[in-house]
């Protein structure tokens, strides 16, 4: 091998595991993401159908979408593990986000001022790119996590997260700032929902060795 040969490759981690495949490879990579593509797809259909709004290649459990309504936003390329978040009042999820497996997120609390101990409803914005993973604890103190930030597994949340913050511990505090987003990663493969998204990146294999 020449030594002076500079290889541009500047694919991303995911096109490299799909356009590398060979064809029988990416045969059965489809089909097994096609068996995903029915679930997840039947998924959506219901929690649209309930009031709820889910955007283009999310990932949502049949559990999930059979609670929803129209309190629920959910954007584009989301991953959501868990079934266990308040909809009693408005929720607003954005793209690109990642929930993982047991964590609860509660919206709604009681005035404990008052001797009615009525409801106090809140809500809260979950904005791109933030992961969430397992069983953290959401409280209604807290409003409003920021693009890009991440919360320890078995954290409890009692306030605002900022923008690019990472934080852990009851109550979570920030200990750094994330450098950057997972720009780079396909949502929607870490559940096998990428059947879309797999087609499309093989497509643009076949597009570049036709010169297209």
């Amino acid at each position: 091998m020449n030594n002076n040969t500079v290889t541009n490759d500047c694919r991303t981690m995911y096109e490299k595991h799909v356009q590398d495949r060979s064809w029988i490879k990416y045969i059965l990579g489809l089909i097994s993401r096609w068996k995903m593509q029915l679930t997840y797809e039947r998924a959506r259909r219901i929690a649209r159908k309930n009031g709820a709004t889910i955007g283009d290649n999310s990932v949502i459990s049949i559990k999930l979408a059979k609670r929803a309504n129209k309190n629920l936003s959910i954007g584009d390329h989301t991953s959501i593990q868990t079934d266990d978040i308040d909809m009693r009042i408005p929720i607003k999820i954005g793209n690109h986000v990642i929930i993982g497996y047991g964590t609860e997120i509660i919206a709604v609390s009681h005035n404990i001022d008052s001797p009615e101990w009525e409801h106090k409803y809140y809500g809260i914005e979950i904005d791109d790119y933030v992961w969430i993973p397992t069983k953290v604890l959401v409280l209604p103190s807290c409003r409003k996590i920021g693009r890009g930030a991440v919360i320890g597994s078995g954290s409890v949340v009692v306030k605002n997260v900022e923008p690019m913050s990472v934080v852990s511990g009851n109550p979570a505090k920030e200990f750094k700032k994330r450098k950057c987003v997972h720009s780079a990663l396909v949502v929607e493969h870490l559940l096998g929902g990428d059947f879309n998204t797999y087609k499309k990146t093989w497509d643009k294999r076949k597009k570049g060795k036709n010169g297209k």
